[in-house]
């Protein structure tokens, strides 16, 4: 909880801390990306499935304290947010351990080869998108400082610049979306229709992983502007 904050006392646990353990689990699962992405890239299958299981485990956990933090949400009027902007955050937050599953997913069930012409860009991409939900977790875990100062002051510029940032991260990750699309287009007409239908899809995942990170600023956003 907050330091000193009363609503803590009267709770005995604070609301924040677990939104903040969430989008720590949440990132937890993006992150785990990368060593599963090298491990594809490399077409080495058993380490990949490795990775996956990893994810998927994270993402478990992630699932579970979204159901243990929509249960124990106060109801009350002490919340000093509104409770359904905090399940907004959750949801939000929720997504991206989703999205980093779903990627897994699709890549693990094709046993998906990233083509060579597009392997540097695509890998480039997907750490972007990955970044971004770094950039996330960075504003969350401001939230209990948000909260101590009564979402006025110093502290909302600084989750303000922060927010900016996590926006010009998913914007620069749109236009690698464009620019890695066109990319796959100039090969698709080599590539088995099939692959090259669920490489788009592949790369729709990663940007939507990007897209949920920035409304977990956006749903921050929302409760400064309360």
């Amino acid at each position: 909880m907050a330091r000193g904050y009363p609503f803590g006392n009267l709770f005995g646990k604070s609301p924040f801390q677990p939104i903040q353990d969430h989008m720590a689990k949440a990132h937890e699962c993006a992150e785990a990306l990368i060593p599963f992405l090298e491990a594809a890239m490399a077409d080495d299958w058993e380490l990949a499935t490795k990775h996956r299981s990893i994810i998927t485990k994270l993402e478990d956990e992630a699932d579970e304290l979204k159901s243990e933090m929509r249960a124990s949400l106060p109801k009350s009027l002490f919340l000093p947010v509104p409770r359904s902007d905090l399940l907004e955050v959750i949801s939000a937050q929720d997504k991206i351990a989703n999205a980093s599953k779903t990627i897994s997913g699709l890549m693990m069930g094709r046993k998906m080869h990233i083509p060579e012409a597009i392997a540097a860009s695509f890998m480039e991409f997907a750490l972007e998108s990955i970044a971004t939900s770094a950039q996330a977790l960075k504003a969350i875990n401001e939230l209990d400082e948000l909260v101590e100062t009564g979402f006025r002051g110093r502290e909302v510029n600084a989750v303000e610049a922060l927010i900016d940032e996590l926006d010009h991260l998913e914007h620069r990750n749109d236009e690698q979306e464009i620019a890695i699309r066109a990319s796959l287009f100039a090969i698709e007409k080599d590539l088995p229709p099939i692959d090259a239908m669920f490489l788009y899809k592949v790369i729709d995942s990663i940007g939507d992983l990007a897209n949920r990170a920035q409304k977990v600023g956006s749903r921050l956003q929302i409760l400064i502007a309360r």
